[in-house]
């Protein structure tokens, strides 16, 4: 019995070094749970057996259980480098139509060929859909799906206002804007340029040719084009104008070509103080607005319906001026976007994926699930720093990173082994004591056994 007992402390022992020994070969696996080994003592005794007298059968391994404490954290310059603080795993996938879940604390990720966000062994990280206020519209496994980085463009946005401040110079000499030519300079006193979008994000260049009217006082005219095509002014209702019929706003009558324009009033300060549009209707908004672009000018297939809106800005700081002093524009901004490459991404520590595009916009892609379970301890180890469910964990629970017990998400941070090497040393000096102590008892009965085979 001896012999059994001592050969259970040998194995035990040994059980002790390889729980041990693969603690430190993981020292630098990221996402890596130390083990330990936990055990307990043998006893068995029948009904006859004096139990007072009984000794015990020796050991046996009751457990390798893992420890699931937090690891420090390796701050990297990569955004797909992940790193939970606190409880929580992240959910991968073997496949992106598979629901077999993997779960896992190693949040090395990178971009497969198909841009979607797979760790160093292909698994697909998983999220939940996002709303595009970046709010989730689900936290349920069952509808999580695979975080993919699109490589499409943000979408363009159609200008459909133009805000403009500038000084018109009070010392220009009036001109007729019956002569007004856009070929020729003299025609007119300033003109800028700004550039616009169609609804397919490509661009445009809309220029304000300004003219002050020699047959009015304090007023000037304003005229626009889009690609150095002029583009009436429609009237106070937004609709088109026939510009033969615009009266005092018809400008280049006298060339032979009549533009709708619209009309920027002044007082004798200098000060800016009503729009009027071609009807000669004072704008009740102080906007000018362009005729319907069309097809003439939009021929690439865009909206061919879009209207810019001009906007003076009355009452603001940045409203037109007429002063002594040169033309100088003080304001000129559109609202339309161009076709934007993706240019970075962003996750917060709730786990919200964000793109952001070359034309300045952002928007909210996915969010990473995150896992919880009643009994960490209970997952069944597949390798790969990565864990399934089993009866003894309970069913992963799913949510938000940061809400109730649910952990926060660190973007470019990785979570470092859990293990303290010099515990894991001294840990190694024990298991050996206890073989070497194991195998001198396995010796000892060895010689006794010896001598009594030889008694006689």
């Amino acid at each position: 019995m001896s012999f059994n007992i001592a050969l259970s402390g040998v194995s035990a022992a040994q059980k002790d070094l390889d729980t041990t020994a693969n603690n430190i070969a993981n020292v630098n696996t990221t996402g890596f749970k130390e083990s330990r080994a936990e055990f307990a003592d043998v006893y068995a005794s029948s009904l006859l057996a004096n139990g007072k007298t009984k000794v015990g059968d020796g050991v046996l391994t009751a457990e390798v259980a893992q420890q699931f404490s937090q690891g420090s954290l390796k701050y990297t310059n990569n955004a797909l480098d992940l790193a939970i603080t606190g409880n929580g795993f992240f959910t991968t996938v073997s496949d992106i139509t598979s629901q077999d879940y993997t779960y896992t604390r190693a949040g090395e990720f990178k971009l497969d060929e198909d841009n979607y966000v797979v760790n160093s062994t292909g698994n697909n990280l998983l999220g939940f859909p996002v709303n595009d206020d970046g709010s989730s519209a689900s936290v349920s496994l069952s509808t999580a799906e695979p975080v993919r980085i699109p490589d499409s463009s943000g979408s363009p946005q159609a200008t459909s206002e133009v805000d403009i401040g500038m000084n018109l110079p009070a010392g220009e000499s009036a001109l007729d804007p019956d002569d007004f030519d856009p070929e020729d300079s003299s025609t007119y006193n300033a003109a800028t340029s700004v550039t616009v979008y169609d609804s397919l994000g490509e661009s445009h260049i809309q220029t304000f040719y300004f003219i002050k009217d020699s047959g009015a006082t304090n007023e000037w005219v304003v005229a626009t084009a889009v690609d150095g095509q002029m583009v009436d002014i429609a009237d106070s209702s937004g609709a088109d104008v026939d510009p033969t019929t615009a009266g005092i706003d018809s400008v280049g009558v006298n060339t032979g070509n009549h533009y709708a324009a619209g009309r920027l009033v002044f007082d004798s300060t200098g000060d800016f103080t009503s729009v009027l549009a071609s009807d000669g209707a004072a704008m009740s908004d102080d906007k000018l607005i362009t005729e319907q672009l069309g097809v003439g000018i939009l021929s690439n297939g865009s909206d061919s319906t879009q209207q810019l809106s001009i906007d003076f800005n009355l009452d603001t700081d940045d409203e037109p001026t007429q002063y002594a002093s040169a033309f100088e524009v003080n304001n000129l901004e559109q609202n339309g976007l161009a076709v934007g490459q993706l240019s970075g991404i962003e996750i917060d520590d709730t786990g919200l994926v964000t793109a952001t595009y070359s034309n300045g916009t952002t928007e909210p892609i996915i969010r990473i699930a995150l896992v919880k379970f009643a009994n960490e301890q209970g997952l069944t180890q597949v390798g790969n720093t990565s864990w399934k469910e089993s009866v003894d964990s309970g069913e992963a629970l799913a949510g938000e990173a940061g809400a109730g017990e649910f952990g926060k998400i660190n973007s470019s941070t990785l979570e470092q082994s859990n293990v303290n090497l010099t515990s894991e040393l001294i840990d190694m000096i024990i298991a050996q004591r206890n073989f070497q102590a194991n195998s001198k008892a396995l010796e000892v009965n060895n010689q006794l056994n010896q001598t009594i085979l030889n008694i006689g």
